[in-house]
This record gives structure tokens, C-alpha cells and sequence, in this order.
């Protein structure tokens, strides 16, 4: 007689959703964040089953910030997974009908549509390997909605095992060797420490080169904590001279993009000489020819050059008179921001109100910020001290992105580092893009310090009585500046409406008690309201921020 036991188990059946979810996990996907509806509420509750974190957010866009800051804090890039039509219903403008795919092929590396249930593991293998492989990025995988409920029997589905961490590559050892002897014959050499150094974990490498050689390092927005901000050899303080009179400069996982001014005059020297280091070949040479490139994983390549030069004693001079010229600078600059952040005048300037979190930040903690002058001044002084603990809004300058990169923040810290912060600055435009993520971090009762930079505006605003004054008696959309935000208005109750703790602060010792309270209590999220004079700005600076291309 057959086997019953056998006949069950080989007519036993489950969804499309429950598909998806179980060739996630098998490729060790460890959070999911989203919004639920048509047809993809399935595939979140079928996640959860199997032991995937799902954080449900309250925009789409947030929800894919907070994951593709996940993708660089471990590892795993953003894998997009998006519901689309019934397949019988195509061509037929059926509800939400698009192209989908063909659109997420040209920002993404790889985007596909399975062509059944039992193709699912695999274009899912393919999609998480072609995001973690190379230089990382997004990728996407269109789920028709027919397949989410559809039933297969579970014997025809063959799972793909986990694909292998990315191959490690090396440069090649005659450039090594070119790249060594640039270094060593360098004048004003100055290494900069970028995105991608962190993304590779060069950390130890790195701190190598730069401790052993004397070397003068600058690190781009997250590349800070590579070596920690308050090391001897950083010269952040002195950005723009540093590039403008350096004649050698080591990139480490940095682009000559806008962020670092094309690599052009007036910014650099003109003949001065970029190693480039970088995981894509593509990305060499863009925008200056350089003296020689190192194509690699970031973290090999980096021992590499430390071998290499281990084989002559060498070190450059600290007494050089580069080093004494960046020194000088560092202090009149570090100076001037002192000044600034001394000033005892009310309503308080970024600077004061910079250095008094500075004062009370853990070491330890997450520095997540976005906004204009708030991003571009917290950045100089407030300090990390590991890597991968700052994120903002990099090369995109992406507004919006703070609240969904401090919710995964947090989750890593709650499952990877228990106690540790995460401390979100946010200038009050920027918070208005995702200001509703707030319940989110309520929800999930992740103890984020929200920091909300406020000058009644973008870039600048008016105070209450020019504000009332101006739109006394014309309409407000006729004489109110563009760049204006209602005044004094309390972004804080947004908190407290949800359940957290909420503060209004005018002056530092208001903004010390308040901050000395949030860290204190690990148990609630807090947003700090700072209220700092609606016409503030950075201190004078060489060059504008925004590098206009001659070319």
C-alpha cells in the first residue's frame, strides 16, 4: 500500500507569499521595512512567521531610507520588492499598471519579474548577490499580485542557498608599488577617507597608514569614524586648504564628485596627484586623470599598501612645513567656531547649540543628521569615533532621509550593540519630510533623541514679530519669503502626541537639562525642539559650498 504519510506530505501546499519570505530568509535577509497593502500585506505576515523583523512605516519613501541605511550598517544593500498587477490582467489597465520593472532597471542593478512561483528563489539568490557584489546597490524584484495567494505544492519549490560573501579583489602589485613610491615622495600629501572605506571595514588598515606614516587624513561626511574624529592626524578642521595645497592625495573609497569639487581648480592644485582606491573600475578616473589607480576592495588594498611600504623605513616628517601650515589653520578655524559658540546673545547660533551636544554625545553613539546649515555645521563638530556611526545625507543630499536612517539605526544597535544611542539631528525643513515617522519610533519604542534645529525656515526664517508684521495686511503668499516656516512652531508635541517625551528649548542651559534627560532615559524616544536665531548661518568660508563645473 502507498505511503499516506508520503502522499500528505507531497500534497501539502503553501502561497506565493510564504515563497518570498522563506527565499528572503535563506538569504539572510534580517528586516523588512514597509507599508502593507494590495497584494503585498501577505508577504509581511508570511516574514514575520519565519522570524524577519517587519517595521511597518507611515511613507514609502521612508521605508526605503531606513533600509538602505540597514544595507550599509550590515552589509546586505537594499533589495526592493514591489507588488504589480495580476498577469492576466496586463495591457488591460488594470488597477496600478506600469512598467515597473523596465523603470527600476535604470537606477537599480538589477531588476526582474520572476516568470513563475518556482522561479522566485532564484531571482531572489540573483537579486541579493548583484546588490552585495562589486560596488553595492539596490536592487529589484516585481511580484505580480496573482502570485501572492497563488498555491504550489511545497515540493516544487527548490531554494537557492545563501550566496557567498562578495570575492575579495586585489590590485594589481605592480601599481602598489607605483602608489607606494608617489606616497613616499610626496611634499603635502593627504589621504581622504570616504563612504566606501567604511562600507569595506578598512578601519584597522587605515588607522595603520595613517599612524605609522604621519599621515594627514580628511574624512568625506561618512567617512568620519574610519579614524576617529579627534585623532592627532585629522585635518577637518582645515578642509579647504587642505585640498587646495595638497600634492599628492590618496582616495579611499571617495569620488571627485561635487563633494569633493570635481578634483578641479580652484579647489586643488593643478597638478596635483590622485591614487585612487575604489571597488569599481568605472568610477576611476572621472573627472581627473589620475597618477595611479588601485582597482580593489578598499580593505585589501589598503594592507597592500601597508606591506608595501613596510619594506623601506619611512615615515613623513610631522615637523614638515605642511603639517605646521595645516596646524595653523586648524587652529584660527577651530578658533573661530570657539567664538561663535561662546556667544552668549539668545536666540542661540548652530554653533552654540553644537558644542553643548557635542559635550554630552556618548562615544558609542549613532550620529544620524540632515537639513542645510545644521548638516553642514553639526558635521564639523560634532565628533565620531567609530565607523559606520555617522549617517546623512551624502551625495545625493537627500532631504528626508533622517528619521528613516535613525529607525535603522536604531534596530541595529538594539540587536548588535544593546545601549547604544542614536542621536538624529534634523534642521526643522528636513523634518517636515518625515516628520510622521515619528509614531513609528514610538511604535516600535526605539529610544531615539530627535534634535530638531530650528530657524523658522529653510536656510533662514523670520521671527514671530516680523513674521506678523509682514503678513498683516496682504495675503502671506504674496509677501511671505519662500525659504519662511511658520515661527516658534512646536515640533516637539509631535512627540509627546505619540507617547514620547517632548522639549522646548531657547536657551543652553534649557537645551543641557533637556538632553542630560533624554540620554538618561533609555526607555522612551525624545525630540528636543531648538529654537536658535531665525538668520544664523556658518562661519565665513574660503569657497561656496556648491562647486560650479567650468567644464
Amino acid at each position: 500500500m502507498p505511503d499516506s504519510n508520503f502522499a500528505e506530505r507531497s500534497e501539502e501546499q503553501m502561497s506565493g507569499a510564504q515563497v518570498i519570505a522563506q527565499a528572503l530568509k535563506t538569504q539572510d535577509v534580517e528586516y523588512i521595512f514597509g507599508i502593507v497593502g494590495i497584494p503585498v500585506t501577505e508577504i509581511a505576515i508570511a516574514a514575520q512567521q519565519l522570524g524577519i523583523k517587519y517595521i511597518g512605516m507611515r511613507n514609502e519613501q521612508a521605508a526605503c531610507y531606513a533600509a538602505s541605511a540597514i544595507g550599509y550598517l550590515t552589509g546586505r544593500p537594499l533589495l526592493l520588492i514591489g507588488g504589480s498587477s495580476e498577469r492576466n490582467q496586463e495591457t488591460m489597465g488594470a488597477f496600478q499598471e506600469f512598467p515597473q520593472v523596465e523603470a527600476c532597471r535604470l537606477y537599480t542593478k538589477f531588476s526582474a519579474r520572476p516568470s513563475s512561483i518556482e522561479a522566485i528563489p532564484f531571482v531572489i539568490e540573483k537579486a541579493v548577490r548583484t546588490s552585495i557584489y562589486g560596488r553595492p546597490g539596490a536592487c529589484y524584484v516585481d511580484i505580480p499580485a496573482d502570485f501572492v495567494n497563488l498555491q504550489v505544492n511545497v515540493n516544487s519549490i527548490k531554494y537557492m542557498e545563501c550566496c557567498m560573501s562578495p570575492p575579495v579583489s586585489m590590485a594589481e602589485t605592480s601599481a602598489v608599488r607605483m602608489a607606494a613610491s608617489v606616497i613616499r615622495n610626496a611634499k603635502q600629501p593627504l589621504l581622504i577617507i570616504g563612504k566606501g572605506a567604511a562600507y569595506a571595514h578598512a578601519e584597522e588598515n587605515i588607522k595603520k597608514l595613517v599612524e605609522q606614516y604621519k599621515l594627514p587624513f580628511l574624512p568625506t561626511p561618512m567617512g568620519k569614524g574610519v579614524v576617529p574624529d579627534n585623532h592627532p592626524n585629522c585635518v577637518g578642521a582645515a578642509r579647504s586648504r587642505a585640498l587646495q595645497f595638497a600634492d599628492v592625495i590618496v582616495l579611499f573609497g571617495a569620488r571627485l564628485n561635487w563633494i569633493l569639487h570635481f578634483g578641479l581648480p580652484p579647489r586643488y592644485q593643478p597638478d596635483v596627484k590622485f591614487i585612487q582606491v575604489d571597488i569599481c573600475a568605472e568610477e576611476l578616473g572621472n573627472n581627473v586623470k589620475p597618477a595611479v589607480t588601485l582597482l580593489g576592495d578598499i580593505s585589501a588594498v589598503s594592507k597592500q599598501l601597508l606591506e608595501e611600504l613596510d619594506k623601506t623605513a619611512w615615515e613623513y616628517p610631522p615637523e614638515s612645513k605642511w603639517w605646521k601650515t595645516l596646524r595653523e589653520k586648524m587652529k584660527s578655524n577651530e578658533a573661530a567656531s570657539k567664538e561663535l559658540a561662546s556667544k552668549k546673545s539668545l536666540p542661540m547660533n548652530y554653533y552654540t547649540v553644537f558644542y553643548h551636544v557635542q559635550e554630552q554625545l556618548p562615544r558609542d553613539c549613532f550620529v544620524v543628521s540632515e537639513g542645510a546649515n545644521t548638516m553642514d555645521i553639526g558635521r564639523t563638530v560634532l565628533q565620531n569615533y567609530l565607523p559606520r556611526h555617522r549617517l546623512d545625507a551624502g551625495t545625493f543630499g537627500t532631504m528626508g532621509v533622517g528619521l528613516g536612517f535613525a529607525i535603522a539605526a536604531a534596530m541595529v544597535a538594539k540587536d548588535r550593540s544593546p545601549g547604544q544611542r542614536v542621536i538624529c539631528v534634523e534642521g526643522d525643513s528636513a523634518f517636515g519630510f518625515s516628520g510622521m515617522e515619528v509614531e513609528t519610533i514610538c511604535r516600535y519604542n526605539l529610544p531615539i533623541i530627535l534634535l530638531v534645529v530650528n530657524n523658522n525656515g529653510i536656510y533662514q526664517g523670520f521671527d514671530m514679530n516680523t513674521w506678523k508684521e509682514t503678513s498683516k495686511f496682504r495675503d502671506p503668499t504674496a509677501v511671505v519669503p519662500p525659504m519662511c516656516l511658520l515661527p516658534n512652531s512646536h515640533y516637539e508635541q509631535i512627540m509627546t502626541a505619540f507617547g514620547g517625551k517632548g522639549y522646548f528649548v531657547e536657551t543652553p542651559e534649557e537645551l543641557q537639562k533637556s538632553l542630560r534627560q533624554s540620554l538618561a532615559d533609555t526607555t522612551k524616544p525624545s525630540l528636543i525642539n531648538i529654537m536658535i536665531e531665525p538668520q544664523a548661518t556658518r562661519k565665513a568660508q574660503d569657497f561656496h559650498w556648491l562647486t560650479r563645473s567650468n567644464m
